[in-house]
């Protein structure tokens, strides 16, 4: 056991985040574009693995860019706990950012104490969380769910791939195959995030505990009428391909209503038009739907009612339409057990935990396929994540931070 109780160093994390996030901002709107592969995300993961090594920490990168920093036994199963650096486009300073700084301060904080665990504790950095190609790579390459087929159609919203965006980068799209880690070598993971919404700000709950994630349904589609003069070509005789994407839009209630339950999400994200110009009917629209829902018998009815309704706003406006699944990843029930391990913590702290599901998706809910998982989240101002006003109080970090130390002391220390 430790020679004292370690403790979390609220002015060493805070720095380790700042400099996380001295890459991608963007000072004219305030956010931050790491996005997966991209220069920024590659630059922050050099950066952290140099900052590791220099302050003494075994470190290493697997074939998905994932970043592992080690204190503890050498070749023997670990505790893990982590979480992304890369970002959405213009996202905030948080999202994911906070997790990867607190498991490493978590390391520091035990190495600090004269900690010398019975398991070793690793500190990961995910790579390609945001789903900028579909999944969530990083988590999907340690736990052995990706696939060759998946790697070889993988590709953005602008229509980059997967392939091109990581040979751009000098690294081996195809290596990810081999990332995979052993069964039994994961002996926990445990993931400290933002909540990404308003519900313990609400309750005034400092600490929420997922027990299960969402599972998530990305939809492209693709509308196509025929672009005309918008003053000479009448209404009725018109095949407005924006009058289609918006008549989905409009839907998208009655749709929870009829088949969703109070955890249904389905959202249009990005939408492109052609020709997009004010004088011109569209003649092509292209947009995103995500789909989310705690059960995945919900979620596959909202998909097979969200595919009918584009169908039939298609055939309304004489439209023709293609629809692709891009990923699908299920909804996931977290362990049991860690969940009480990590509410028994907080109690010994004080907090008040909330158990609570998550709406959004998190390495967490992949990691369970390969060992226990768990899901710690901090209060959101105002619920708002993926922007520029993201914030999360400085007070209620340090307790987050705390929890997640003590939770891998315990299960460093006191598992055989």
């Amino acid at each position: 056991m430790p020679s004292h109780r370690p403790v979390i160093d609220g002015a060493r994390l805070r720095k380790t985040l700042d400099g996380i996030n001295a890459f991608g901002h963007n000072p004219q709107t305030g956010g931050y574009n790491r996005q997966g592969f991209s220069d920024a995300d590659m630059a922050v993961r050099r950066w952290f693995e140099d900052e590791a090594r220099a302050d003494g920490f075994k470190v290493r990168r697997d074939a998905a860019a994932n970043v592992f920093v080690r204190y503890g036994p050498e070749n023997s199963p670990c505790i893990m706990s982590g979480s992304h650096l890369d970002t959405v486009p213009e996202g905030g300073a948080f999202d994911g950012a906070l997790g990867v700084a607190v498991a490493w301060e978590a390391l520091r904080a035990m190495r600090d104490a004269g900690m010398t665990p019975k398991i070793a504790v690793e500190a990961v950095a995910t790579a390609e969380e945001e789903g900028r190609f579909g999944g969530m790579l990083g988590s999907q390459a340690i736990t052995g769910q990706v696939t060759r087929d998946w790697i070889e159609q993988a590709a953005d919203a602008s229509g980059e791939t997967l392939v091109a965006a990581m040979r751009g980068q000098g690294l081996d799209p195809y290596a990810v195959l081999d990332a995979a880690r052993p069964a039994g070598s994961i002996k926990a993971f445990v993931e400290l995030h933002i909540e990404q919404g308003p519900v313990l700000e609400a309750n005034g709950n400092p600490i929420g505990i997922a027990h299960s994630v969402s599972g998530v349904s990305y939809i492209a589609v693709r509308m196509e009428g025929r672009a005309n003069h918008s003053g000479t070509t009448p209404m009725h005789l018109r095949a407005d391909a924006f009058r289609g994407l918006t008549d989905v839009a409009v839907e998208i209630p009655n749709l929870i209503e009829k088949t969703g339950t109070d955890q249904s999400r389905i959202t249009i994200g990005k939408v492109d038009l052609e020709p997009n110009f004010p004088h011109t009917i569209p003649g092509f629209a292209e947009f995103t739907v995500i789909i989310r829902d705690t059960d995945e018998t919900v979620m596959r009815a909202l998909t097979d009612a969200v595919k009918a309704s584009i169908e039939a706003a298609a055939r309304r406006h004489g439209l023709s339409h293609v629809t692709e699944t891009k990923s699908w990843l299920v909804p996931v029930a977290l362990d049991n057990r860690l969940a009480e391990l990590l509410s028994e913590e907080a109690g010994a702290m004080g907090l008040a935990a909330l158990p609570m599901p998550s709406g959004a998706g998190h390495d967490a809910q992949t990691m369970q396929s390969l060992c226990p998982s768990a899901l710690i989240f901090v209060p959101s101002r105002n619920g708002i994540s993926h922007a520029p006003e993201e914030w999360t109080d400085w007070s209620d970090i340090e307790k987050g931070a705390q929890l997640v130390l003590n939770a891998l002391v315990r299960l460093s220390c006191e598992t055989g």
